[in-house]
């Protein structure tokens, strides 16, 4: 399983690559364009500008670990394992509740945009945008397992600990 688990963190991590190397071909594309050519395409913004949504969920939903973002843990790390545990379940459950419930009047704001295109790619909004319903159901599933984890094996001892399936 942790194979698995291995392989699918280093194709998130390939497909993270690809986006922002996309990302930037198309940037050096629009200098091109815009200065040495004298004619810039109108496209090109609109392609980094759906490259960067893309990288930036897609990329907090598979690539950023847990123990990558800025946490305020002083006052959680201050106080006994009893408490801590507690504190953990409910933030990992007060996220997950909290997403999950956004999800269907998201969802409805996103399968709405089917009849809005993008200026000049001609793209359906939604499919830009979905990547942002993907992003909500793996945050979702993640601290649903954050707080399985927690309840089974207790509140994280040290500050940032990588859970189950997290690699350092």
């Amino acid at each position: 399983m942790l194979r698995l688990a291995r392989w699918a963190q280093t194709g998130a991590e390939a497909v993270g690559a690809a986006l922002l190397g996309a990302m930037f071909f198309t940037f050096l594309l629009q200098i091109f364009s815009r200065y040495v050519m004298a004619q810039p395409f109108g496209w090109t913004l609109e392609l980094c500008l759906v490259l960067w949504v893309w990288l930036v969920f897609f990329g907090n939903a598979f690539i950023v670990r847990h123990r990558d973002h800025v946490t305020f843990d002083i006052f959680y790390l201050s106080v006994p394992r009893g408490p801590r545990k507690f504190m953990a379940l409910v933030s990992a459950a007060a996220v997950a509740i909290g997403l999950a419930l956004s999800f269907l009047p998201t969802w409805d704001w996103i399968d709405f945009l089917k009849i809005k295109k993008s200026a000049t790619l001609k793209v359906p909004m939604r499919t830009i945008y979905s990547i942002y319903a993907l992003f909500l159901a793996v945050v979702v599933l993640r601290y649903m397992w954050t707080f399985f984890h927690v309840l089974r094996h207790g509140a994280p001892d040290e500050p940032h600990e990588i859970h189950v399936g997290e690699e350092g």
